[in-house]
Formats: structure tokens, C-alpha cells, sequence
């Protein structure tokens, strides 16, 4: 989960336990992780994040060790190319430029928690001196790295059956917050999800009267029939979700699509928002197969629709020719 290494530097902050924070700050060409990628390295060997794997990330560790013991920021320019990566395949090409930060746990416990929980949007990043601390545009000159935090993206699902209980606790590992609604009681329970989850259990007249959330939503509609579906479907399609799945056939679809063109339920803009169905094609035929297909999609357009806009990571970090 994105906020993975937040919370362990607020674990190390509060442990007093010293820690190095790498961060990804500038791509060219190909790469095997992009701007804003972390991970944190302790001195005993652990790695908690990626900035890549393989002989990349055994680069960065190594200097990030040493940075430790000096305590001396640092900063790395690696080209990806046949020497270097030969022996770990990691021959992209492309190159890596970033920070290495010793005890960044020291800035506070209580910054790392906030920066974790993602409650508001909020901007932090490196100063030109390796000081971290909050950003603001307006100073932008001043930083090596900015980052804007922001709320994880919600996931609706409409259904609490077996494919949504497959599917909430794989988008909570995903960074999806997720909402389950359902008119029966007996399945929207806690039994079947994880606490994480929040579950609405009511009538569809009132489930479907609430208000999206103010971060960005995309909703899944896995209910026990066509006829459900397709209400909720009349509902949610006129709400501003990024995009919506529906569990169900091509021939299900073209029923529901048609159905609703004649009655003019929705328009030809709003259906096309509409996977159905819903997942990428693996040939998954399990409950939990299925699952991860309606994932991968998911994951996929919140890249497209999400993280690829204007406000994504951004660092300023110059590679070198």
C-alpha cells in the first residue's frame, strides 16, 4: 500500500530507531519504477518499499548504509544498461536519479502518522538541503522533491456476495478504500469482510440515495441479479465515478445498454463509462480469479485516470547525460 513506508517511519520515530529514506526523483527512458517510488532500509538489512528490486535497489542500499553511518544525505544517478544490469536482467535502459535520506525518521512521529493516514491533501517534500518538511508551490524552487498526499481512491461495490467478499479485501491491499452496500443485512457483515471495510446495509431506495465522497471513486456492481444491477446501474451511472464495472455476459450487457438507450436512462457518454463485462480477460473461472481480473482493470484505469493527471508525484531531481 502507498502509505507503507509512511507508517513505518512514524514505527521508527517513535522507536527511535534509525532509518534511510530512498526516494525515486527523476526517470529518463525506461525504468522498473517511477517518480515517487520509496522504500526505506534499516540497518540490519530490512527493506520495507521498492525502488526496483534486483541489482537497482542492492545499489541503493549499499549507499544508503553508508549514508547512515556518515549521516550524510546523498543523492544517485544510475543508467539501467547491459553492464550494469546483466546479472538481475534489469537491462530497461533508461535512467534513475533520486535522494537517499539518513534518519529521516527524526522529522517527528507525529509527521510520518499524518503523512500515513491521508486524511486531507496534503504536500510535503526535500528542500535543496535535504530538509524535509511541508511544500508549497510557491517555494518550488527551493526543493529537490515535491509530493501531493492525497485520500486513497474509493471503491463502491454493490453486492456483498461471494465476488465481493473476494474483491474488498484484495482492493484494500491495493490502496482502494472500500464501501460495500447491500439490502441483506446477514451478508454486509463483518463475518465475511475485513474491518476495513465499511459496509452499508439498507434498502437500495436509501443506499442508493448517498452522496459519493469527495476522492476519487470507482464503483463495482456485483449484486445477486440482473434486476438489481440494473438498478443500481440507473443510479450510480449518473454519479461522478471515474468508471464503473458490472458483473455479467456481452449478451447482459447489450440487454441492460439498450434497455436503458430506449428509455433514455442514461446517455451513449455515460454507458461507455461502464465495463461490462466487468475484469480483464485471464481466463478466470475461481471466485478468486475473478476477482483479481476486476482488480487488474481497476487498477489499470486508476493509473490512467488518477495517477497520470496533472498532481501526481513530481520530483525535480536533474539527470545527467
Amino acid at each position: 500500500m502507498k502509505n507503507l513506508v509512511f507508517r513505518a517511519l512514524a514505527e521508527a520515530a517513535h522507536n527511535s530507531e534509525p532509518v534511510v529514506l530512498g526516494i525515486i526523483s527523476g526517470t529518463k527512458g525506461s525504468s522498473p519504477q517511477k517518480i515517487g517510488a520509496k522504500a526505506l532500509f534499516y540497518s540490519d538489512g530490512r527493506i520495507k518499499g521498492t525502488l526496483g528490486g534486483g541489482c537497482l535497489e542492492a545499489e541503493i542500499q549499499k549507499r544508503a548504509l553508508q549514508s547512515l553511518r556518515a549521516n550524510k544525505p546523498a543523492t544517485f544517478d544510475l543508467l539501467l544498461d547491459h553492464d550494469f544490469g546483466w546479472d538481475d536482467g534489469l537491462m530497461c535502459g533508461g535512467k534513475v536519479g533520486g535522494l537517499i535520506l539518513p534518519n529521516a525518521q527524526s522529522i517527528g512521529e507525529g509527521f510520518w502518522t499524518e503523512l500515513a493516514g491521508r486524511k486531507t491533501t496534503l504536500s510535503w517534500g526535500v528542500k535543496s538541503d535535504f530538509s524535509i518538511g511541508r511544500a508549497s508551490e510557491a517555494a518550488a524552487l527551493d526543493w529537490l522533491y515535491q509530493e501531493t498526499i492525497t485520500a486513497p481512491c474509493a471503491l463502491w461495490i454493490a453486492g456483498a456476495g461471494h465476488i465481493a467478499q473476494a474483491v474488498a479485501p484484495l482492493a484494500l491491499n491495493l490502496d482502494f478504500s472500500v464501501t460495500v452496500f447491500d439490502d441483506r443485512p446477514a451478508l454486509a457483515s463483518y463475518e465475511f469482510f475485513p474491518q476495513e471495510v465499511f459496509l452499508k446495509a439498507e434498502v437500495w431506495e436509501k443506499l442508493l440515495s448517498l452522496p459519493l465522497p469527495e476522492a476519487p471513486a470507482f464503483g463495482l456492481i456485483v449484486t445477486r441479479g440482473h434486476r438489481h444491477d440494473a438498478l443500481v446501474l440507473q443510479n450510480w451511472i449518473h454519479k461522478r465515478f471515474l468508471f464503473l464495472g458490472m458483473i455479467g455476459s456481452a449478451r447482459k450487457a447489450r440487454t441492460i445498454f439498450e434497455h436503458f438507450r430506449e428509455e433514455k436512462l442514461a446517455t451513449p457518454e455515460e454507458l461507455q463509462r461502464v465495463a461490462c463485462p466487468v475484469g480483464i480477460k485471464i481466463r478466470s473461472q475461481s471466485v478468486q480469479e475473478i476477482a483479481v481480473s476486476i482488480m487488474a482493470q481497476f487498477i489499470d484505469k486508476r493509473a490512467e485516470l488518477v495517477y497520470d493527471q496533472p498532481g501526481a508525484p513530481a520530483g525535480k531531481f536533474e539527470l545527467v547525460e
